[in-house]
């Protein structure tokens, strides 16, 4: 039994003969700074509009991504096609119109809509009912004892007394669209100021909530012509009572006539997926992602990108070349791993939220995300250690107690980058773990690594462009990438999942 043990004890694992064998570093140094920056001069570039999501520059910025997983080998990760496409929703306004007592308002001169709160309708009212500031909450409720089932109400938003004495608070115009619509009112008419106003955009912001769980009452805010055309000599001692939280509620006879015309259209976006095959675990997977969308462009003005995320993009291009590279020499990895660059991130992290909601894969056999948003640049405001040779880890202590090691030790022997914990506190008022593409597989259990640069002065504007990206850095935190998610392809068993994911309240 001892002699049993002891020549266990020296035979070396099948994972270090595997991993003896299997040298990543050959296939690792196959991820250049030339490579990175031929790839980002085109992600990045004018051509691609800013890559807004749902946009022409979008879908060109999705077919260089296929086009490059295609050339390299990769096969199709959704079902024998590289795009996964989500639906994505924008509201067109056509048409709208007031007219109170046969008076005609004009829109933008008198009157404007809330256009994703509205739908098309047209309604003749001949009550208008004053409900204050229009709050109903735990504290103040200006609809006490007042019926407004399927009416039209008139509210003065703005400030109200808050319940401590001496402070002020604010109501917006979705709290009082609720209390509208928990009252049964059919519309609102919100008064407001700087009429008349500059024409408005005709269409909404783009979202993927197309099919609404309540639709609220359509919402007008409107001028104080108009609010006095239906409330006449009382409209300036209502004014006032609204604001300092003593108005009476009262009705008003008047025929109104409101009208919204709009439609809804049906776009669409992507993500988009290469998959590689693993050998004897090939039912287990390995994600590395990153998002390729960006802010489009204002007029003629371009939002490059090259940072956010072109730099992540083109990593994840590069990681899977040299992936795709050690299987073709016989040193595949034995998980599959599953490439995916996503969309909609810059809208409220659209693209990995349809994904882990309608996931390809199984989440529960994802072993980890290692995602990269951001790994171009050199943080400003890091005043400590070494920036030129650096990188923010964040997530990697927040599932699995696997994941630090295992980060650590990859680090240790290959790249030697000082990793920066400092977003992984849990009171990080930038709230970094929550702002990218890992938070929706982390939601639902995957264990996670963000890799990110930190906030610089070009973020989020026209600035952020290619020549600024420091190429050899970002070569380098690609590589770290790599040897990591190297690790977790091979390694005998997934990640541990041993750890509780804790929110902070705020």
């Amino acid at each position: 039994m001892r002699k049993l043990l002891l020549a266990l004890a020296l035979a070396p694992s099948a994972t270090a003969l595997a991993q003896k064998v299997a040298n990543p570093q050959p296939f690792a140094n196959t991820i250049t700074e030339e490579d990175l920056k031929r790839h980002l001069y085109i992600v990045a570039s004018k051509e691609m509009e800013g890559r807004e999501t749902a946009t022409e520059g979008q879908r060109k910025a999705a077919a260089y991504i296929e086009n490059q997983f295609k050339a390299m080998g990769l096969l199709p990760g959704n079902k024998g096609s590289y795009q996964l496409q989500y639906p994505v929703y924008q509201d067109s306004l056509t048409g709208a119109s007031l007219q109170v007592n046969g008076q005609t308002f004009e829109l933008n001169k008198d009157f404007v809509v809330s256009l994703a709160a509205s739908y098309s309708a047209t309604l003749f009212g001949s009550e208008v009912v004053f409900v204050g500031g229009g709050i109903s909450d735990s504290s103040r409720n200006d609809y006490k004892n007042v019926n407004v089932q399927g009416k039209i109400v008139l509210v003065f938003p703005g400030t109200a007394p808050a319940p401590q004495a001496g402070r002020q608070r604010m109501f917006n115009p979705y709290s009082i669209q609720e209390a509208a619509q928990k009252n049964g009112a059919v519309a609102v008419l919100m008064v407001g100021d700087n009429f008349p106003r500059r024409a408005v955009a005709t269409k909404g912001n783009p979202t993927m909530n197309g099919f609404k769980k309540t639709i609220y009452p359509n919402t007008f805010t409107i001028s104080s012509q108009i609010a006095q055309a239906i409330m006449g000599a009382d409209y300036t001692t209502a004014a006032e009572a609204s604001k300092n939280g003593t108005a009476v509620a009262k009705s008003y006879t008047a025929e109104v006539m409101l009208d919204i015309k709009k439609t809804v259209l049906q776009l669409h976006s992507s993500n988009v997926l290469g998959l590689l095959e693993g050998t004897d675990k090939k039912d287990e997977y390995v994600f590395i992602t990153a998002h390729y969308d960006h802010l489009g462009k204002r007029d003629t003005v371009v939002y490059y990108g090259a940072d956010d995320d072109g730099s992540g993009t083109v990593s994840v291009i590069e990681i899977a070349e040299a992936f795709v590279k050690a299987k073709a020499a016989g040193k595949g990895p034995r998980r599959s791993i599953v490439f995916m660059t996503v969309s909609g991130e810059e809208k409220g992290l659209w693209g990995s939220q349809y994904y882990s909601e309608h996931p390809v894969y199984p989440l529960d056999k994802t072993t980890v995300d290692l995602n990269i948003d951001m790994i171009g640049r050199i943080d400003p405001n890091r005043n400590h250690g070494d920036s030129t040779n650096y990188v923010y880890v964040v997530g990697d202590d927040k599932l699995s107690t696997d994941l630090k090691p295992i980060s650590e030790t990859t680090n240790k022997k290959y790249t030697k980058l000082e990793l920066d914990y400092k977003f992984n506190d849990p009171n990080d008022k930038e709230r970094i773990y929550f702002r990218s593409d890992h938070y929706n597989f982390a939601r639902k259990g995957v264990p996670i690594i963000f890799y990110f640069d930190g906030i610089h002065k070009d973020y989020h504007k026209p600035s952020d462009t290619p020549d600024k990206i420091n190429y050899d850095i970002m070569a380098k935190r690609a590589k770290l990438v790599f040897y990591t998610a190297w690790d977790m392809a091979n390694r005998n068993d997934m990640l541990k999942r041993d750890l509780t994911l804790e929110i902070p309240t705020r």
